[in-house]
């Protein structure tokens, strides 16, 4: 790899480590590129609020913190500003809005929810077997697609779906047919190698690979040290060598608004 855009910070409550420590671990590891995507605050009604993202008053600091990196390392890396955003429909309107004033450069979509994440499980565990759950999963994220604001969907097999296989593959071709159509590379995630997750999914690179979707890798880089996993990433590449998937070498950013 000589480019990452999936990198978090501490303001997600789930990463470690400050953004200088994963700029030195980018550029130590040899990256060109390092994007920060940390998870995008959302404004809920109500009182609700989750505990995986930052907080919207945490936005400021955040493009502040980043850009002065940027600024600092430019003769060494080139940085850019970006957010990890879910697709919630009715919550797109005011977090374009919030990131209005700001230099924002893309967004990712990682679909960790359905609906606008209130009241919905995670989609990430446990299993399910829900069919159901499954066709909707896949419908919003093309529905993501759609809008033209993503760069690219990270861990696109996150839903954990352990029911009928043949209905599982005739949904993952629609959404792989969908980034084909709007041409949104896939991301295999390290992470989720490194954590013997369920993802990436053999029997969803392979529908990938038949496809011809364009993929990227992803650290998502949760800690510095999660930016140089090269063990993991050996393993993502063979995921790639295996089902002769469509690996691009540099990923052009979208801009997000």
């Amino acid at each position: 790899m000589t480019e990452n855009y999936h990198t978090h910070t501490a303001r997600c409550r789930h990463a470690t480590g400050t953004e200088e420590e994963y700029v030195l671990a980018a550029i130590d590891r040899g990256l060109k590129i390092l994007g920060f995507s940390d998870h995008t605050p959302f404004i809920f009604p109500g009182d609700y609020y989750s505990t995986m993202r930052m907080y919207p008053d945490e936005l400021e600091n955040y493009v502040a913190t980043v850009l002065a990196l940027k600024e600092k390392y430019k003769d060494k890396i080139e940085i850019h500003l970006g957010l990890e955003v879910e697709y919630y429909p009715d919550r797109m309107g005011d977090l374009l809005k919030l990131i209005t004033p700001y230099d924002i450069e893309y967004f990712i979509l990682g679909q960790h929810w359905c609906g606008n994440e209130q009241g919905e499980p995670y989609n990430g565990r446990p299993p399910t077997d829900d069919n159901a759950r499954w066709e909707r999963y896949c419908s919003q994220v093309i529905e993501g697609m759609k809008t033209g604001l993503f760069t690219y969907v990270a861990h696109p097999d996150l839903l954990h779906f352990v029911g009928d296989k043949d209905f599982y593959r005739q949904h993952a071709k629609r959404l792989c047919e969908a980034a084909v159509t709007y041409d949104i590379p896939l991301e295999i995630n390290i992470l989720g190698i490194h954590s013997g997750r369920h993802y990436p999914r053999e029997d969803f690179w392979k529908i990938v690979g038949q496809t011809g979707c364009k993929v990227v890798l992803g650290c998502d880089a949760h800690s510095p040290q999660g930016l140089a996993d090269f063990p993991s990433e050996d393993k993502a590449m063979e995921l790639v060598k295996r089902y002769d998937l469509n690996l691009l070498d540099h990923i052009p950013l979208l801009p997000c608004k």
